[in-house]
């Protein structure tokens, strides 16, 4: 890092000076995908510099997190992570990264539900049902995810320990494709983020039957929470969020953290997140980091709890 009397030179000559890379651990087509690219343009535009936004999917968006964790520390790399790495603090035995050592967060940007999704062609037309048809074919449906250790895959396990309804799990690198073999009728279900399934739900590709949060979605107030539906107490929240490399300088974190800041509250992205259905949550730094830790302890004991372990 070049100095300048003393200081770095981005402190002198002030930051950013270059364009700035986003990377998110799944492909285009995904929900945290949709909507990272709409952060990442409107941050471009507060930060006076192009925010490029990039896909590296794999390894349940942990090869995408380690990449970031290892990058030089100097603000011109994030990674845009979703509930999924706080999941896969625990659930993952070995991981070449950790997530609270080698990042530290930015902020968070916005939090909505998943959404149970079916093939239309099966007899499911609510939960109940699809609890039903999995006990009588243990093992037979199958439940997409974007990923193991995901927050989808998450809450797939989630809602297979408290109703015993067994399924074949089968991870994707991306909530995209998954959904497209949900139409096709070669996946059974998945939990979709709403932004990428309420379309296709709207569209009539896929039967929506339950939302995860505990209460019911503003945008989609028709469909009914997983605990109306019957699973007593079930919520799972998926929200999404900035990290950068630990040794990030903090004026550099404090930047990111304000224009991303400023980037959610505008009003015109706000009302683009409702359409999608998820809402602007925006925690900065400091309060990102304390919520992290509380998610990464209250995951863990629900992974140990249900015995969700990922090599």
């Amino acid at each position: 890092m070049g100095l300048l009397g003393g200081r770095p030179l981005w402190a002198a000559t002030g930051f950013p000076q270059k364009s700035l890379r986003m990377i998110i651990g799944f492909p285009a087509g995904s929900s945290s995908d949709v909507i990272g690219r709409l952060v990442a343009q409107k941050m471009s535009d507060s930060l006076g510099q192009s925010v490029v936004f990039e896909n590296r999917p794999g390894a349940g968006a942990n090869i995408a997190a380690d990449y970031v964790a290892k990058s030089s520390p100097d603000g011109y790399i994030s990674l845009y992570a979703n509930t999924g790495i706080a999941v896969a603090y625990t659930a993952y035995d070995k991981l070449s990264y950790d997530a609270l050592r080698d990042l530290t967060p930015v902020g968070q940007s916005v939090e909505g539900p998943h959404l149970l999704v079916v093939n239309i062609t099966l007899p499911i037309h609510s939960v109940k049902d699809l609890i039903t048809l999995a006990k009588s074919k243990s093992g037979a449906l199958n439940m997409a995810s974007s990923g193991n250790g995901n927050s989808d895959h998450f809450a797939y396990e989630l809602f297979r320990s408290m109703t015993g309804a067994q399924m074949q799990h089968i991870p994707y690198k991306g909530g995209g494709q998954a959904l497209v073999d949900v139409i096709n009728g070669q996946i059974a279900a998945y939990f979709s983020g709403m932004a990428a399934g309420l379309p296709h739900v709207r569209n009539a590709k896929v039967r929506g039957l339950a939302v995860t949060t505990a209460k019911r979605s503003s945008i989609a107030p028709d469909i009914m929470t997983m605990d109306e539906a019957g699973v007593t107490g079930y919520e799972h929240v998926l929200w999404n969020a900035v990290f950068v490399p630990a040794a990030t300088p903090q004026e550099v974190i404090n930047r990111l953290d304000r224009d991303m800041a400023k980037a959610v509250s505008a009003v015109d992205l706000k009302e683009r997140f409702s359409a999608l259905g998820v809402e602007t949550n925006s925690r900065n730094a400091a309060q990102m980091l304390n919520y992290f830790k509380s998610e990464i302890e209250k995951y863990g004991k629900i992974v140990r709890a249900i015995g969700l372990k990922i090599e």
